[in-house]
């Protein structure tokens, strides 16, 4: 079997499955979507104080400005995924949980710490694509094949979108010399440069979902770990973020491309 004759397999079993998911597949995205925010929020309420201390003591700005910044945290956080899941107010649901991104970022000075920085930009593509979604539910449950007469908003947010969530994988790169990483980087940077120009992206983006979720279980099994131990909160938060860059991709698979990308362009060749 030739090397044509494998990726049009492989097309075909994508596209068999997005024919058997299409009816709960998007349901599915924004659940993993905004898990990572479902997940904080609810992290806020059970670890209210060490939240508050851990403000106060980094901004020295007393209780209740830090009680407040929790407060808003827990709010803002489970109020759009409440929003996001029901499908209502889903735009400013998605305004919310960018804000609560930018938010954090300050707070918690991921802004000088490259691989949160970059999985929190990943988190902002997911929502982007979940805007994406929301621009197109007045024409059609599921999406599919984006059409020519796409608003260009849309299509530069699917793009804007894709090119975010492949960040995810540039922290997830291994830069030692075994074998397995290296053949690791190589497919993960092939694929993530497939879905970031938007060529052959669904079955690209349907890969990526799934060696990302063997990743992440495989790595980031906070189950295993005692709750009482700080490992435990740092591989959940993992864990989540994870999760939500694959409801991104799952986005993708099932929005498809958009029209700023090569599937699309090859379709007026």
């Amino acid at each position: 079997m030739g090397q044509n004759d494998l990726m049009g397999t492989a097309e075909d079993f994508a596209d068999q499955f997005l024919r058997v998911t299409k009816q709960y597949l998007p349901h599915v995205a924004r659940l993993c979507l905004i898990s990572t925010f479902l997940e904080d929020g609810i992290r806020m309420w059970f670890q209210w104080s060490e939240q508050r201390d851990y403000i106060d003591s980094t901004w020295s700005c007393g209780y209740l400005l830090a009680s407040t910044f929790v407060f808003l945290n827990l709010l803002g956080q489970l109020t759009g995924c409440v929003l996001v899941l029901s499908r209502n107010f889903v735009q400013y649901a998605c305004f919310g949980l960018f804000g609560i991104i930018a938010l954090q970022t300050i707070a918690y000075s991921i802004l000088w710490d490259l691989k949160f920085l970059m999985r929190n930009l990943a988190l902002g593509g997911g929502l982007l694509l979940l805007l994406a979604e929301s621009r197109s539910e007045g024409k059609s449950m599921f999406a599919g094949v984006p059409t020519m007469r796409e608003s260009s908003p849309k299509q530069y947010m699917q793009l804007g979108g894709r090119v975010l969530l492949v960040l995810m994988f540039m922290t997830l790169l291994h830069f030692d010399a075994s074998f397995f990483s290296i053949v690791q980087n190589i497919v993960g940077t092939a694929l993530m440069i497939l879905v970031a120009v938007g060529f052959k992206t669904k079955l690209a983006a349907l890969t990526l979902v799934v060696w990302l979720f063997a990743i992440n279980v495989y790595f980031n099994a906070f189950w295993t770990i005692p709750v009482y131990k700080p490992m435990h909160d740092f591989l959940k938060y993992d864990f989540f973020q994870t999760m939500s860059v694959i409801g991104g991709l799952l986005l993708v698979v099932a929005l498809g491309p958009g029209g700023v990308s090569m599937d699309e362009k090859k379709k007026e060749w």
